[in-house]
């Protein structure tokens, strides 16, 4: 996974390589300034190999358990677990606040040669407001370091109880962080959640082996009845 440097219509980014299994390598711009939406974290390279685990995508035995799926992508960033998803085959709608737009669409521009039989769109979503322009409910939405701020805690559950049908999953990624106040945004977050959510944590041995941490955990989450 190279960072390269360099200048795109006078801004300072940097290129993140992230390599599939097949040895394509997604080419990431991230912003050498900027905020939390601006680079690719730790979590969503976690997330987007943990897609590529053979027990969803083994093409020499015929596996491939995101064709056809339709996926929503919260809090997307720079678009990198989204896009991994789409040139799996998935049909994927990467979705974050306006000012992040631009990087998106300059990271989907850039990596579009590698999508073949899926497909990849970007679109503004505002954690807590009307979603129907998103449903009927995607079979899965992918959330990679989601969990950041108190005051948006509220609404991103309420985003995931508005998208979420009873047949939808929740993949969530996240990195434990243990400074200031982030073990106690971490802790609220869960109690929010799991009033609506039921959870199943992934162990080590069913991610990526090399693409992997013990401080950064992946979680799937299904509707409570």
């Amino acid at each position: 996974m190279a960072a390269l440097s360099g200048e795109s219509d006078g801004e300072n980014y940097f290129i993140r390589e992230i390599e599939r299994n097949d040895g394509c390598c997604l080419h990431m711009k991230q912003y050498s300034k900027g905020d939390v939406g601006c680079v690719v974290w730790d979590a969503a390279i976690v997330l987007c190999k943990y897609l590529e685990t053979k027990q969803f995508y083994d093409p020499p035995n015929g596996i491939n358990k995101w064709a056809n799926k339709t996926i929503l992508e919260l809090g997307a960033g720079t678009g990198v677990v989204g896009l991994m998803a789409a040139t799996l085959g998935a049909y994927v709608t990467v979705t974050d606040l306006e000012d992040l737009q631009r990087l998106i669409h300059i990271n989907i521009r850039d990596n579009i040669a590698l999508i073949s039989n899926g497909s990849v769109t970007a679109k503004v979503l505002k954690w807590g407001e009307d979603v129907n322009e998103f449903l009927p409910p995607p079979d899965y939405i992918l959330m990679a370091d989601c969990i950041y701020y108190e005051q948006s805690l509220e609404p991103l559950v309420k985003t995931l109880r508005d998208l979420a049908g009873p047949d939808t999953c929740v993949i969530c990624c996240y990195e434990q962080r243990t400074m200031g106040n982030n073990p106690e945004v971490e802790k609220q977050f869960f109690q929010l959640l799991l009033q609506h959510f039921r959870p199943e944590k992934i162990p080590l041995e069913r991610q990526d082996p090399e693409y992997s941490s013990p401080d950064i955990h992946i979680l799937h989450l299904y509707p409570l009845a």
